[in-house]
C-alpha cells in the first residue's frame, strides 16, 4: 500500500515540478539571446537526464516490468523522500522567481543580463542543481528500485558535471571580477557555512 501512495506523490511532485518549469520557459522567450553557448552534447545530456527525471520513473510507475529490480526501505525512508521532494519542489520554484528573465534552460547570456545574488543565490549559485540533486535523492526514497529510484542521480550527474564548469566560465566572461567576488561569497549547490 505505501508503495502506491509513494508513487502518487511522485507523480504529483513531477507534476508540481513540470508546472514550475513550464511556467518559467514560457517566460524567458520573450528575452532576447546576446551570447550564445549551446553544443550538441548540451542536448544529448538534456535528453538522458530527462529519461532518468521522467522517462524511466513514469515507466517503473505504470508497468510492472522494473519490478523485479524493488528494494524495500522502511516505512519512514518514504515519508523522507516526501519531504525531500517538497524541499527540491520549493527550492526550484524559489530559483526560478529569484532569477525572473534572467533563466534560461540553455547556456545563454540573455540581452540586459544581470548577474543575480540575492534571495537563494545569496548562498547558492547554482539552487537549481541543488534543486535537482534533492530531487534524486527523493526519486531514490519514494521509487525503491535500483533502476526507476536511482536514475534521476545516474542520468543527472553527468550533465552536472559538464554543465556547471562551462556555466562558470560563462558567468566569469560577462560579469569578470564582480562574478569572482560573488563565487567567494557563496556555495556552488551547499550554502558556504564560513565566508
Amino acid at each position: 500500500m505505501f508503495d502506491t501512495v509513494f508513487e502518487v506523490l511522485f507523480l504529483v511532485g513531477l507534476i508540481i515540478g513540470s508546472v514550475i518549469r513550464a511556467l518559467y520557459t514560457t517566460r524567458h522567450k520573450r528575452n532576447r539571446i546576446a551570447e550564445g553557448y549551446e553544443t550538441a552534447l548540451h542536448g544529448l545530456l538534456l535528453f538522458l537526464a530527462s529519461l532518468g527525471l521522467i522517462v524511466i520513473p513514469l515507466f517503473y510507475i505504470l508497468t510492472p516490468w522494473l519490478d523485479f529490480a524493488d528494494y524495500h526501505l522502511l516505512t519512514g525512508a518514504g515519508w523522507v523522500g516526501v519531504a525531500v521532494f517538497a524541499a527540491a519542489l520549493c527550492l526550484l520554484w524559489r530559483s526560478h522567481a529569484d532569477l525572473g528573465d534572467n533563466w534560461s534552460p540553455h547556456l545563454e547570456i540573455r540581452e540586459e543580463h544581470s548577474l543575480v545574488t540575492q534571495g537563494v543565490f545569496r548562498h547558492i549559485r547554482h539552487p537549481m542543481y541543488a534543486a535537482h540533486w534533492l530531487w534524486g535523492i527523493a526519486q531514490a526514497l519514494l521509487l525503491q528500485n535500483w533502476i526507476a529510484g536511482l536514475a534521476m542521480l545516474a542520468s543527472f550527474l553527468p550533465l552536472y558535471l559538464w554543465r556547471v564548469r562551462r556555466e562558470e566560465r560563462m558567468m566569469f566572461e560577462h560579469f569578470g571580477e564582480e562574478y569572482c567576488r560573488y563565487m567567494n561569497q557563496s556555495g556552488r549547490v551547499i550554502p558556504r557555512l564560513w565566508k
